[in-house]
């Protein structure tokens, strides 16, 4: 399993150029002035990036068949769900160093790009690891059950970025400015380069999302071994993640049982990639039971509302 073939090569050059020039399309045309993205913006963004995944997708089928296809989409499905739950602790981290609103999309492009260079590496690495050493799937397997059964039984936990390592590292390294200078990372004051308080912001959304690759790149592997599949269907999930966020940052509370549903589609590709030398699931169950499983996630948040904390129980004949 080479990670880029000698007949992809047009195609992975190809890929990542056109990444690139939607990326500086966003930021040196869209956004080039700093400004608040307004739910209209970011539901146009939202499109533009689901349909150009599902474009991507067509050509895949039509290339390659219906087996390659769906394996992008249940990547791209799992990818989506699970960079989804990143946009809690954005916000989370957003409240806490009161980043202006038209300051947090430079905070996201940077960091999502930051992301991809790392995601593709962790790629190349798990693709390594899994063609030098077969056993490492019941690693990887393994790996994604416990997280499933973490992520299921961990409480709200609390999200400290003032104990982020790379944040204690940047105050003992570098002078920071108390206040924003616009949407600069670095400001020049007397003469002396100063960092400023958004560069913070940026470390502990690049170190956060770390964390999260380290789920989510095993977790793909469970669904395909081919590496374009797993990179492309990575990339497009994280490319939609900022319009998405500044979409849903007034209403993520309403998603309380995503987690729940995440665990469970992390248990699932856990199984399947403990079971593969025995059983292959079917690509298409699997589409099935992920797309399921988020659904259920969904429609309980929705539907289920929690009880207001020291409310009366209300019983018959009381």
């Amino acid at each position: 399993m080479q990670l880029v073939t000698p007949d992809r090569l047009f195609l992975w050059i190809a890929f990542n150029v056109f990444v690139l020039g939607m990326l500086a399309l966003d930021l040196a045309v869209f956004h080039r002035k700093a400004h608040a993205v307004s739910l209209r913006e970011a539901f146009v963004w939202s499109i533009v990036w689901i349909g150009l995944a599902v474009i991507f997708n067509l050509g895949i089928y039509y290339f390659w068949g219906p087996d390659k296809a769906l394996e992008f989409l249940v990547g791209y499905l799992i990818e989506k769900s699970l960079s989804v739950d990143n946009l809690f602790v954005f916000l989370v981290i957003f409240s806490y160093f009161a980043v202006p609103a038209m300051y947090q999309h430079r905070v996201l492009f940077w960091g999502i790009l930051g992301a991809l260079v790392m995601r593709a590496i962790f790629i190349a690495v798990g693709a390594a690891l899994l063609n030098a050493f077969h056993w490492m799937i019941y690693v990887f397997g393994g790996f994604l059950i416990i997280t499933a059964i973490k992520l299921l039984f961990a409480g709200h936990e609390k999200i400290k970025p003032e104990k982020n390592p790379a944040v204690r590292l940047a105050r003992r390294l570098l002078p920071i400015t108390k206040e924003y200078n616009g949407q600069s990372f670095f400001v020049r004051i007397n003469g002396r380069l100063w960092a400023t308080p958004l560069l913070l912001v940026l470390l502990v959304v690049e170190t956060t999302d770390v964390i999260f690759a380290v789920d989510s790149i095993p977790a793909i592997f469970a669904v395909t071994m081919d590496p374009f599949i797993v990179y492309t269907s990575n990339v497009f999930a994280i490319l939609g993640l900022r319009a998405l966020y500044f979409l849903l940052a007034g209403i993520m509370d309403m998603f309380r049982y995503l987690k729940v549903g995440l665990s469970f589609v992390l248990c699932f590709v856990g199984v399947k990639m403990m079971i593969a030398d025995f059983y292959k699931i079917p690509i298409g169950v699997s589409l099935g039971g992920v797309a399921g499983i988020l659904a259920l996630a969904v429609v309980a948040s929705l539907l289920v509302r929690p009880r207001a904390v020291g409310a009366p129980v209300v019983r018959d004949g009381s």
